[in-house]
């Protein structure tokens, strides 16, 4: 059997699970109210096209000239979207391919005005139904200027016999939920840090060799949680640059698909005892979870560098082979979860005979569930149907009504790693435990009939670690003596 350090999860009783379990959801909740009450992320204005049309053009074909509000580093990015409605139409259903003419222009702090870029013509269409799709026109992931002109043209639409009208949109980020971002992410990095501190702290008496899969995940997630909470995060309001955005992007990746890697990881590892191979059991591990990272990453990048280059660029119209990238992801992802199901099978069919494992086990699942449960209620919650469509990768961030879908998602990963640190740190008795019995599958098992069934091993696997070969070595003299 696999020697372990011991757990605080092999000395918790019914209620002290229940007590565990009851916290983490009332810290979880209590973010979820303070995000209730913040204020919205995104902040609107909205325009009539009429009102911005040059006089003697049609709306059908613009030009429409249009000037953003006053912009700080702490609206963070700009979203120009272009809403339409067909009036006084029994087509019911349709679609509309036309072609959108931008240029645009950034006002400096003394006022002059600079060209950005020349004109730049992209393909949409004009979709409607009951109303009409929301039409992204640019995107700007960070902000150089103190305001923008744009300059906004169509063509492909003035053949349409029903009339339209045109609405634009500015949207960007609320200042007064940029603070409340920047003072949650820096609280949940100090949390991260003490609990990170204090986990390491309490396995400094024990040698690495005998940690359990849990805890030396523990180890590796909770740093990556730091980096997840993004204690570079206020550097976006101090440089004008798209570097800390994609550094904020990068962590994240990282950090939840090390989290997919733990579950496998650690579902397998329960049950396999001794050394772990590299090939056989990490690599296949590696390759699906590093599938799904190079997935994400590389999305993330492609659009930022075009976007450096041309604002209108949106990924999900303009990669002619979106299509398959969302093909090639979604077949990674069923099969991590297949893969993960099986693992999670064959744990329970191998480990229901034996107690401490499958109580590492069964808190894991139970804890996890809850977590994934939550989370597809945030995602459902957040963007409805359209969770399954494909503006639900490209237009993210436009989607957030209030603090809450922020607040809730951060705390509920926090919180379930705060959760999983506690259990899996050794109890305050955790060495004088290691100290009469090595295995702590056996180190609540004291009376003789524990004994005959499952044996000691106590003098054959002592503990890596000078104090508890010392006490075993002081117990030996003594029943020599008697």
């Amino acid at each position: 059997m696999e020697l372990l350090a011991p757990m605080r999860l092999y000395t918790l009783s019914k209620r002290h699970f229940v007590l565990v379990f009851v916290v983490f959801l009332i810290c979880f909740g209590l973010t979820v109210f303070i995000g209730i009450a913040g204020p919205r992320i995104i902040a609107e204005q909205e325009h009539k096209g009429d009102q911005l049309l040059v006089k003697n053009f049609s709306v059908k074909t613009g030009p429409f000239s249009l000037v953003s509000p006053p912009l700080t580093t702490y609206n963070q990015q700009l979203w120009l979207t272009c809403v339409m409605q067909a009036e006084h139409s029994n087509v019911g259903d349709f679609q509309q391919p036309f072609e959108i003419n931008v240029e645009l222009k950034g006002v400096m702090q003394d006022a002059s005005v600079m060209q950005i870029n020349h004109v730049h013509q992209k393909s949409r269409t004009l979709h409607c139904g009951t109303k009409c799709d929301e039409i992204i026109v640019l995107h700007l992931g960070y902000l150089n200027y103190t305001q923008y002109q744009v300059i906004v043209s169509f063509k492909g639409l003035e053949n349409i016999t029903y009339e339209i009208k045109v609405n634009f949109v500015w949207k960007t980020y609320n200042p007064t939920f940029s603070q409340v971002e920047i003072w949650f992410r820096f609280v949940f990095v100090v949390l991260t840090f003490m609990v990170t501190c204090m986990f390491a702290h309490s396995l400094r008496k024990f040698s690495m060799r005998d940690w359990g899969i849990e805890q030396k995940w523990m180890s590796v997630l909770l740093p990556l949680l730091l980096l997840y909470n993004d204690p570079f995060f206020p550097l976006s309001f101090l440089v004008n640059s798209w570097f800390p955005g994609t550094l904020d992007a990068f962590f994240q990746a990282l950090f939840l698909c090390a989290l997919l890697l733990f579950w496998l990881c650690v579902y397998h590892g329960i049950r396999v005892q001794g050394e772990r191979k590299c090939l056989t059991f990490y690599l296949p591990k590696l390759v699906i979870v590093g599938l799904l990272w190079l997935s994400a990453v590389t999305l993330g990048i492609w659009q930022t560098v075009n976007e450096l280059q041309d604002p209108t660029y949106q990924y999900k119209v303009d990669i002619v082979n979106f299509e398959g990238m969302k093909v090639f992801f979604l077949v990674v992802v069923c099969l991590y979860i297949l893969y993960l199901i099986f693992l999670i099978v064959r744990a329970c069919s191998e480990l229901k005979n034996m107690p401490y494992s499958d109580l590492r086990l069964k808190f894991l699942t139970a804890l996890t569930f809850v977590v994934l449960v939550i989370s597809m209620v945030i995602l459902y919650l957040r963007f409805g149907a359209k969770a399954l469509q494909d503006n639900f990768v490209a237009e993210l961030s436009t989607h957030y009504q209030n603090s809450a879908e922020f607040l809730s998602f951060y705390g509920l990963l926090n919180f379930y790693l705060y959760t999983l640190a506690f259990v899996y740190s050794p109890s305050k008795n955790g060495l004088y435990d290691s100290q009469l019995k090595d295995n702590p599958a056996f180190s609540m098992l004291n009376d003789s009939d524990d004994e005959v069934i499952y044996g000691s091993d106590y003098e054959g696997m002592p503990l890596q670690n000078g104090r508890a070969i010392k006490a075993t070595a002081k117990y030996q003299d003594e029943t020599d003596s008697d």
